[in-house]
């Protein structure tokens, strides 16, 4: 079915009708920066092929081309200095990842220690450059942020007329700031062409001079600059380059960011959107793609934005559902998502593997959980550094073969000085066997995980009681099933060695009986009746053990939401689910799933 050139009457579609609001004194003086505000900026701030930009920055390598392999063969026959260069690997019976002449994927596993903790690297100085900016995560190799406050604070210094409502100001807080004086775009970042005949960077500067000015033009340009210096600083302390796209919101940043890559900016006017986004085929919009794209292109045999701009909103929420508005504003550059500062504590880690040889005996898999339990070892170590309080409420371990045919087990996971391999290889090892040991007949699985839910900071209480347990250990007294498992005479060597320099006697905190749930806010007291008819030390074991009681259901709920199969709503076009395998698919919304139910 092709569009009608012309739509009439009430349901005429708008074509960017936004893209030059009026902006107040209200507007400049407010201090509710939110996604309305018409003087928004944000920007997308990508690394330039960081795999590869990491490993010639570990390697001192600045004059050969290098390309970053996982498993496949690469021939270069047209290329002979090109270096290639495999990624680390985990192999059994190594704490640390490295890199080997011969990997082979049926015992390695691929490790991106290294890239997360370069991308670490990146990420803080890009909260160092920019104090003042809300910055999120995006991905290992993506920041989205948001220059909206700082923006408005250098405008001001720069601009002070502007603090102050003139007195003869017709309508006074609500009056339109006035013209903005002349800006200089300078060299530092391209300009998408306002115009579909401008072709050329000469071109981009004619249309920029030609082009009205806006008070938003003057904010781009302002966070153009600080971008800039940021970027300049990362390439020269860490040698990474990066790319960045600067507009009014996330979706139209990280669109212009790939403009002019690598080590460029770009920056995307109001006034430039319509003819950035007219002739962009809507099928290699982010959410637009897949089955939503092909549905799209199928019922109205269109490929491009302005194909798809004269439909009605009232049509595409008839043939899509209601949450298609989505589609019909971000034909038009429109996008509500915010830019949030994600927590630094990451509630869950995984460490996972898709087997090219299947797991068909039972004594095949400790080979993975000590490789998987190596990765956790040093993922959870390396995060405790930062915040050595961090510890994960369990264990839990997935095994199975082909999607949607998961077996877990979880556990919690026991509180220890030291996160070596063993230790987590052998609470892993206890999973494995209540896994699969009571299975019969031939196994085959084909992917294997091993993760920790629920870390977060532990209270101090539990600190306490973790301390005085401990404390306890030089004078003989034995804790609940010290010496259950392994060499008695060994166990208490171990807690004698780790109470050394701790006092032998408790804190007052110590003598605690209640406590109160982080998670639930309740505060559970222990029994009038034991109060009266334990010591000090039977109390601190009693609580511990009310707190273990307590936590069994926050257990079971982490383990729930983190490990096994969910749909968790999200802002935007689409949801997230996270299968057994602990990937991500993203699907559109509802309404526009019962459309492809339908058909």
């Amino acid at each position: 079915m092709m569009i009608p050139t012309h739509q009439k009457g009430k349901n005429k579609a708008q074509d960017f009708d936004d893209l030059d609001p009026v902006i107040t004194y209200r507007h400049i003086l407010q201090n509710n920066l939110g996604i309305k505000d018409p003087l928004r900026v944000v920007a997308l701030c990508d690394s330039d092929a960081f795999y590869a930009a990491c490993e010639m920055v570990r390697l001192g390598v600045t004059d050969k081309p290098l390309v970053v392999l996982q498993w496949e063969g690469i021939i270069a026959e047209r290329c002979p200095e090109l270096m290639i260069v495999h990624v680390a690997t985990y192999k059994e019976g190594d704490a640390e990842p490295g890199y080997w002449d011969n990997v082979d994927s049926r015992t390695h596993k691929v490790s991106l220690d290294y890239y997360r903790r370069e991308s670490s690297k990146v990420f803080s100085m890009l909260k160092e450059g920019l104090p003042d900016a809300e910055i999120e995560k995006a991905s290992i190799d993506e920041a989205f942020i948001d220059f909206t406050k700082p923006v408005r604070q250098v405008l001001l210094q720069r601009f002070p007329y502007l603090s102050q409502i003139p007195a003869d100001a017709p309508n006074g807080v609500d009056t339109p700031l006035p013209p903005p004086p002349p800006i200089d775009w300078g060299t530092d970042s391209h300009l998408i062409p306002i115009y579909s005949n401008a072709n050329s960077e000469s071109t981009d500067e004619e249309t920029s001079q030609s082009a009205p000015l806006t008070w938003h033009d003057i904010a781009l340009r302002l966070a153009a600059e600080m971008m800039h210096k940021v970027r300049v600083d990362i390439a020269a302390q860490l040698g990474y380059t990066t790319s960045a796209g600067i507009a009014r919101n996330k979706f139209l940043a990280k669109l212009c960011a790939s403009y002019r890559k690598p080590y460029s900016q770009t920056i995307l006017r109001n006034q430039a959107i319509p003819c950035y986004l007219k002739p962009l085929e809507f099928q290699k919009i982010r959410f637009l793609g897949g089955k939503l794209g092909q549905a799209l292109a199928k019922e109205y045999d269109v490929s491009t934005v302005a194909d798809l701009l004269p439909v009605p909103l009232e049509e595409f929420q008839a043939k899509f559902g209601e949450s298609a508005i989505w589609v019909y504003e971000i034909l038009r550059g429109i996008d509500r998502s915010e830019v949030k500062e994600k927590s630094p504590v990451n509630k869950s880690m995984l460490a996972a593997k898709a087997l090219q040889k299947p797991i068909t005996k039972i004594d095949d898999g400790p080979h993975w959980i000590r490789v998987l339990a190596a990765e956790l070892s040093l993922r959870l170590n390396d995060a405790r550094k930062e915040r050595p309080n961090l510890w994960p409420k369990t264990l839990a371990l997935h095994a199975g073969h082909g999607y949607g045919t998961a077996r877990s087990k979880q556990a919690p996971f026991p509180f220890t000085k030291e996160v070596t391999v063993n230790v987590i290889a052998a609470a892993g090892g206890k999973l494995w066997k209540e896994l699969v040991g009571n299975v019969t007949g031939t196994i085959r699985i084909t992917y294997i995980s091993l993760g920790f839910t629920g870390i977060e900071a532990t209270d101090a209480s539990q600190q306490s009681i973790a301390s005085f347990l401990d404390s306890h250990a030089v004078t003989g007294v034995k804790r609940p099933n010290e010496e259950k498992n392994g060499n008695p005479s060994k166990s208490r060597h171990r807690n004698t060695q780790r109470v050394r320099s701790r006092p032998s006697s408790p804190s007052a905190d110590q003598n605690t009986t209640s406590f109160t749930c982080l998670e639930c806010h309740k505060t559970l007291s222990l029994s009038p009746k034991l109060l009266s008819t334990s010591d000090v030390l039977g109390r601190a074991y009693a609580l511990a053990a009310l707190k273990d009681e307590h936590s069994d259901f926050h257990f079971a709920e982490s383990v729930a939401r983190e490990m096994e199969p969910e749909v968790k709503e999200v802002r935007g076009p689409h949801k997230k689910v996270k299968t057994p395998m602990i990937q991500e698919k993203e699907i559109g919304p509802r309404g526009i799933e019962k459309f492809f139910n339908r058909t």
